[in-house]
């Protein structure tokens, strides 16, 4: 009898230990916690602050946080929510509720904007793929300097009717048609330029814009600032040099055109293609003026 209550006591005591090695394994920290869900201490302690994800236990006698296991899911509830992109206001509204119809709306939601985000980036890869070929087109120009007439399609525009003599001026100018049309012209590199005005021309007063636009790539634009460069033949030429030298090429253009039998119709064009923001190769540089015209 003694020895079958030793072996009693013994088991009773692996029991104990087992159930308190359950109990533990059932008790994380809160560096246990980030460590398991690939977080950081800082994050768990923010969503405490927040209501979204307290501690199942806070020892009074040391401020230690402790997690169970049956917490897992909602951190990763709260991990999968974030990366598609909902708030922690969102996500806290949900886990408060569980609502299958809220969580259904939530889906929906970020969805559409998911599809928003994703035109928003097809029309970024479009600008780029523009832009790439624009500057190979520059690189392939030989003609420099030689008048020629080329056929356009229309072109749309986001453009601020603006006088403009001076570097500072075109700055402020475009930086107006920006904050005005709600663009940014580092998106459009390249796709900046001037126009100049008949009556301007006619004179042979080359320094004196009366306008600045941004070429855009979206056909559904609208908008107060929203124009088109017609399609139709223009008179052109190209010039390795920046808008500054740009007063002889103008002249050389409307010679030819007087040579030719070409009667303008409307505005100068003029585009910097490539200059030092891109190279600081000056053979690099391209511009290019274009003047709309009739036979």
């Amino acid at each position: 009898m003694p020895y079958i209550r030793g072996v009693i006591t013994l088991q009773e005591q692996l029991s104990s230990r087992n159930q308190r090695t359950m109990n533990m394994k059932n008790k994380f920290s809160v560096g246990e916690m980030a460590k398991l869900h690939n977080t950081s201490i800082k994050t768990l302690r923010y969503y405490d602050e927040v209501g979204l994800l307290k501690p199942m236990e806070v020892d009074t006698s040391n401020g230690y946080r402790y997690y169970s296991t049956e917490q897992f899911e909602q951190l990763n509830t709260i991990h999968y929510l974030k990366e598609l992109g909902f708030s922690l206001k969102e996500i806290k509204r949900h886990l408060d509720h569980r609502d299958l119809d809220g969580y259904l709306h939530l889906l929906e939601k970020q969805k559409q904007l998911t599809e928003n985000k994703i035109r928003d980036l097809e029309r970024m890869r479009q600008r780029f793929q523009n832009r790439i070929q624009d500057i190979k087109q520059a690189r392939q120009v030989t003609n420099i300097g030689e008048p020629s007439i080329v056929d356009m399609e229309e072109r749309v525009i986001v453009r601020l009717m603006e006088k403009i003599s001076s570097d500072p001026e075109l700055e402020v100018s475009l930086r107006n048609l920006e904050n005005l049309s709600n663009r940014k012209s580092s998106i459009y590199i390249g796709g900046v330029g001037l126009t100049i005005s008949m009556e301007q021309l006619k004179i042979h007063k080359f320094d004196q814009y009366n306008s600045i636009f941004i070429l855009t790539e979206e056909e559904d634009i609208q908008g107060p600032f929203v124009d088109t460069f017609p399609k139709g033949r223009y008179a052109s030429i190209s010039f390795r040099a920046s808008h500054h030298n740009s007063a002889p090429y103008y002249g050389i253009l409307l010679e030819y055109m007087k040579a030719n039998g070409f009667e303008m119709k409307g505005d100068a064009i003029e585009r910097t293609i490539i200059d030092h923001y891109i190279s600081n190769r000056p053979e690099d540089y391209l511009t290019e003026i274009q003047i709309p015209v009739t036979c």
